[in-house]
């Protein structure tokens, strides 16, 4: 089901590397969340710890290194030499079914580990999932390369610049892995790169991703919500020095993410991605912050990737076209699109300590859209004090 301990997002990586290096005595939990509550049975989860035991074979393979080193330049080589002796703990992951047959996963680790964690069991549930609820093809490849020729013309018609970022959440690696050849095969100009590494290996596609809530959500956690957005800017530029320059900027709204956002860090990141809320009204923000703090926003980038499809980023990008770039990261869209409900999961951070001395603090996540808010009430309170937040 996983390929390589390569089949994941590239973010995971880089914000493992910033951990390592910048706090390596940090732990942290991770959650499991099904926003649509599906039912299962104790041989869905039975089968789910098998798989869990088949990512626990996964190592770092000598001509997978080889190609990290050549490939990915802001990960020094001493990190892929540290993934080579890491291997998933199937006894670390804790799974169980509440007594509305709900799922329920979490594992807790130092957070250089723990966060390699979250994209394999989400593409394992993801895929699992489908085959518990019967979803099965019946014309592979036919009935998923005809919806993605479509969106493929569109993307070339228009010029529409965009990465693949659907591995969380995929149908299965075989869809997966046929979209991925598909665009690069038909979509080389466009389609700039893929977040997933094994699939970027395999069809010598550039490898995708900066950071994810979870940095922010560390941040904030540990040094306050005030502080967050700021602090997790500044470590990223200490770890990376200019390189993965787009900052997240919603994890506790984009209001707060831009007005946090410093005409230094402004200037040194190459632009903001926007995951929650209105397109086009987060988007008008981000142009007048930058106006504001004396930037150029043609200079500038958006990465629209809230459940984006092709029709709608066309029509964001001729909205926005002349004032800034443009691009999207697309995901289920492209990776679930076969007929059936995606799935609708998320494994989110969800208390962390900065070492084993310390306290756990609660983290929270607080979106522009009201069903990706993730956190306990009491500290969503207090984020909201802080913040000067009225949600």
């Amino acid at each position: 089901m996983m390929q390589s301990i390569f089949d994941t997002d590239l973010y995971k990586f880089t914000t493992s590397y910033a951990y390592l290096k910048l706090y390596p005595n940090a732990e942290g939990t991770f959650t499991f969340n099904d926003r649509d509550n599906t039912q299962y049975d104790d041989k869905f989860v039975e089968d789910l710890q098998m798989e869990f035991v088949n990512l626990s074979h996964l190592s770092l393979r000598k001509e997978e290194m080889n190609w990290a080193i050549q490939n990915i330049r802001f990960l020094p080589s001493v990190y892929w030499e540290w993934l080579s002796s890491f291997r998933f703990n199937a006894n670390d992951i804790n799974v169980w079914l509440d007594d509305e047959k709900h799922l329920h996963i979490e594992v807790t680790d130092k957070m250089y580990r723990v966060t390699l964690y979250e994209v394999p069991i989400l593409a394992i549930v993801s895929e699992m999932r489908n085959r518990f609820l019967g979803n099965k093809l019946s014309d592979f490849p036919h009935e998923v390369f005809d919806k993605l020729d479509k969106k493929i013309n569109l993307a070339n018609e228009h010029g529409l610049k965009f990465s693949e970022f659907g591995t969380r959440r995929r149908y299965s690696y075989m869809v997966h892995d046929a979209v991925v050849e598909r665009l690069k095969e038909k979509c080389p100009i466009n389609c700039v790169g893929t977040s997933n590494v094994y699939l970027a290996m395999k069809y010598n596609m550039t490898p995708c991703g900066t950071f994810p809530h979870e940095w922010v959500m560390f941040h904030g956690a540990t040094w306050g919500y005030q502080e967050a957005n700021y602090l997790s800017m500044r470590d990223w530029v200490r770890t990376y020095d200019g390189d993965l320059g787009i900052f997240l900027m919603d994890t506790y709204t984009s209001k707060i993410g831009l007005q946090n956002m410093s005409r230094k860090y402004a200037k040194l990141f190459d632009g903001v991605r926007q995951d929650s809320g209105d397109e086009y009204k987060i988007g008008n923000m981000v142009i007048e912050r930058y106006k504001e703090l004396g930037i150029d926003p043609t200079t500038k980038t958006i990465v629209f990737s809230n459940a984006l499809d092709f029709p709608n980023y066309l029509d964001i990008a001729n909205y926005f076209k002349g004032r800034i770039r443009v691009s999207a990261g697309i995901g289920t869209n492209l990776t679930n699109d076969v007929g059936f409900k995606p799935s609708n999961i998320v494994m989110k951070l969800s208390k962390c300590r900065i070492n084993s001395n310390q306290e756990w603090r609660k983290c929270i996540k607080i979106s522009d859209d009201l069903g990706k808010h993730m956190g306990v009430d009491k500290e969503f309170e207090i984020a909201k004090y802080q913040l000067l937040l009225e949600i």
